[in-house]
């Protein structure tokens, strides 16, 4: 077995294994420890082992040296040995028989795990509270119920025990209890307590019900919800490990730290999967708890997960959120190179449409052209107008070959052997060109100019009339005020092939 020196040296070592790797260092330990003590029980006494131990007895029995415990120590050890008569003399002497150890264990537990039902008596006697909690919430009545001690059910009953008592997983008794004969006796006092499931649900809902007021007169007290409490936990790690789910979304709402620690390390999200909690599981994932936090130990709340439901849960939930981190990634990559080619593209699209737009104009201006080509000035009423505005023009520029306005009308002039229709009235008010209207007269213009085989004409003669017509107006050719002629592809005039005699018979 190793001395006391040997492990304090090595407790360094162990603080950093897992869970399961000290308990099997402790097993380990413990195995040694009996071999060693079950060799020394063989020795004969006058070994060296044997004196030794009867030198250390007679140093610690020496005046000044000796070890007291503390009365609850004193008092458990006695229940534990069954010795009624020593506990009926440590309460006589002042002694509660509601001291606990650290566990919250009683002298009142440990008798009703062990059915020992004289010191139950006992302590029951001395007024013990038969009521009394451990840390887990556990009552005697719990204990007698789970090992299924029928005698000491119906002693704590006949006591006042509380057959509504919930632990902290949420049990009553009747929940425990395996033992057919105690379970019928259970379910007869709770009717004959006038228990009903609205009653049941209610004591179940109590603890939560209470940590809910709780958590709202913090909240309305402006106080911080991480505080931590017994051990480091934070009222969401109590929520997480008991399945208080109401709880919990009201922590949760009110912004409490998924992240928060305890003494050991521990998240919320540890808590909920050592202890087997699916829904606060989901739900701390859902608010962003970390998968792999890991503890003190570095442990994963996977590690410290001994539900084989809530592992699989947590290992689903783990895939999914790694599968949402990839997509989001993926994502976000996709839409930075959409950034990033979205202003060279655009250009792209801005010079193909401005070549598509002047291509159409060019195609336009090419097709009226042709038109006004093929169906020359058919239309008198444009004529007219358009010769109105030529005189007004004209008129304003001083030219004494265009009549004034005082003088006779003259008959409507013959153009091509067809009379002009007379001019509309107010024919004096020179309309407004528009760009449409240039490239009319410029085409126009086009269709009226000589060939180059073509006699000249004169000033007086109109393109296309008579000697007698009148003289040439804006727009025809040889005005030298005609308008600025636009620049349009037009299709090419081929002048006609002269005939060329081959022979003398033409």
């Amino acid at each position: 077995m190793a001395e006391h020196p040997e492990l304090l040296a090595e407790m360094p070592a162990v603080s950093r294994l897992s869970t399961p790797e000290r308990l099997k260092h402790a097993q380990k330990r413990r195995a040694q420890q009996l071999k060693k003590w079950a060799q020394a029980e063989k020795e004969p006494p006058g070994t060296k082992v044997g004196a030794e131990r009867k030198r250390r007895r007679r140093k610690s029995s020496s005046p000044g040296k000796r070890v007291m415990f503390p009365p609850s120590v004193r008092l458990l050890e006695a229940a534990a040995r069954h010795d009624a008569e020593e506990v009926r003399q440590f309460l006589e002497s002042g002694i509660s028989p509601d001291l606990c150890n650290e566990d919250g264990l009683t002298a009142l537990h440990q008798c009703c795990i062990d059915d020992c039902g004289s010191v139950v008596s006992v302590l029951l006697d001395a007024g013990a509270n038969v009521n009394s909690r451990d840390t887990e919430l556990w009552t005697p009545l719990h204990a007698a119920a789970t090992c299924g001690h029928l005698h000491l059910v119906q002693l704590l009953i006949q006591s006042g025990a509380n057959l509504l008592a919930v632990n902290s997983d949420g049990n009553m008794p009747y929940d425990l209890c395996e033992d057919e004969a105690t379970l019928d006796f259970l379910e007869s006092a709770m009717a004959e307590q006038g228990i009903t499931q609205e009653r049941i649900e209610e004591a179940r809902a109590a603890t939560e019900r209470s940590m809910i007021q709780e958590i709202r007169e913090l909240v309305r007290a402006g106080a911080d919800l991480d505080v931590p409490r017994g051990h480091g936990a934070t009222l969401l790690h109590v929520a997480a490990a008991n399945g208080y789910l109401e709880a919990a979304e009201l922590l949760l709402e009110h912004h409490a730290g998924t992240d928060s620690r305890d003494e050991d390390g521990w998240q919320p999200l540890h808590a909920a999967a050592c202890w087997g909690q699916v829904q606060l599981v989901e739900l701390l994932v859902a608010h962003g708890a970390d998968l792999g936090a890991k503890s003190l130990l570095d442990e994963t709340p996977l590690d410290v997960c001994g539900d084989e439901e809530v592992r699989a849960k947590l290992l689903e939930l783990k895939h999914k959120h790694a599968a949402m981190m990839k997509s989001q990634e993926k994502h976000k990559s996709l839409l930075q190179r959409r950034t990033s080619s979205a202003g060279s593209r655009g250009k792209v699209v801005r010079r193909v449409s401005v070549s598509e737009r002047s291509s159409l104009y060019r195609r336009e201006h090419e097709h009226e052209a042709i038109v006004w080509q093929r169906g020359g000035r058919g239309d008198s009423e444009d004529e007219d107008r358009d010769r109105d505005c030529a005189e007004q023009r004209h008129r304003a520029a001083g030219d004494p070959s265009m009549p004034s306005p005082a003088d006779p009308p003259e008959p409507p002039p013959q153009r091509n052997g067809s009379a002009v229709s007379p001019r509309p009235p107010g024919g004096d008010r020179c309309h407004h060109h528009t760009l449409a209207d240039l490239k009319r007269h410029r085409a126009a213009a086009k269709l009226q100019r000589p060939r180059p085989d073509d006699p000249p004409r004169s000033l007086e003669t109109p393109v296309g009339g008579a000697p007698g017509d009148p003289p040439a107006e804006f727009g025809d050719v040889g005005d030298p005020r005609d308008p600025p002629l636009l620049r349009l592809t037009a299709p090419a005039e081929e002048a006609p092939v002269e005939k060329q005699r081959c022979c003398k018979v033409m």
